[in-house]
């Protein structure tokens, strides 16, 4: 009976296993017809030169920044990067180990994952903006404390404004809370649109909360990725831009 209960569940591990494989590799793959574009457009254009300048004055203000104890401790730090001209903005929660090492941001395995996610709503990932609440990497990958969000959120708000995207994506509960400044979990957020003010006489941006990449890696299972998808069909409906 007991090596019955073992091969059960040795079983139970191998499936869960091929599943997040699938997923991770393939999971959200798009099957486009032959003959149509694999990708579309997901900018507003070629941003002005003083935006693109603006921007990198911020990248280099992050590189220099010691406003908290993580300036001394990062190995490099994390601005955020593309497309100036972007509709759609990613951010979430802070680098880890990984973007620490080579100052981007998600390119890890969530970095991989949000990679595929975005490639299955049709778009690049150099047509989009990726970045985080926090510029340099907590120690341990530990949450983000009051006094690191205070000092390094200026530097986000900042860059979405020069960007002014048409939607924001928030990814993971630590994002989402930082932006709309609420104490709600992710589950009561994600799946509706919010407004998101980048500051007095701009007008609201839409913000879609949804799962960070990484708990999904963590935690997977079919109804969380279904959840997931679910929130980025949202958003490519509002940009009027094509679900696959």
């Amino acid at each position: 009976m007991a090596d019955m209960e073992r091969e059960a569940d040795t079983g139970k591990v191998v499936r869960q296993h091929a599943e997040m494989e699938n997923f991770f590799s393939g999971g959200f793959a798009v099957k486009v017809p032959k003959g149509e574009p694999k990708t579309q457009s997901s900018t507003k254009g070629p941003a002005s030169a003083e935006t693109v300048k603006a921007l990198e004055q911020i990248a280099e203000q992050t590189g220099q920044c010691r406003k908290c104890e993580l300036g001394s401790l990062r190995t490099n730090a994390v601005p955020g990067e593309g497309s100036a001209g972007a509709r759609i903005m990613f951010v979430g929660e802070g680098p880890g180990a990984d973007e620490d090492a080579q100052g981007r941001p998600f390119v890890g395995r969530a970095g991989q994952l949000l990679d595929k996610i975005i490639a299955a709503c049709g778009l690049k990932r150099e047509d989009v903006w990726i970045g985080n609440i926090l510029k340099c990497r907590p120690p341990g990958n530990r949450d983000p404390r009051p006094e690191e969000i205070i000092s390094c959120l200026p530097y986000l708000q900042r860059q979405i404004e020069l960007i002014n995207p048409d939607v924001i994506v928030a990814l993971g509960a630590h994002a989402a809370k930082t932006l709309l400044d609420t104490t709600k979990s992710i589950g009561q957020l994600r799946g509706i649109f919010h407004e998101y003010y980048a500051g007095i006489g701009h007008p609201p941006i839409k913000l879609m909360a949804t799962y960070h990449p990484a708990y999904l890696l963590r935690s997977y299972s079919p109804d969380n990725r279904r959840r997931v998808w679910e929130d980025m069909k949202k958003v490519l409906s509002e940009l009027g831009l094509a679900v696959p």
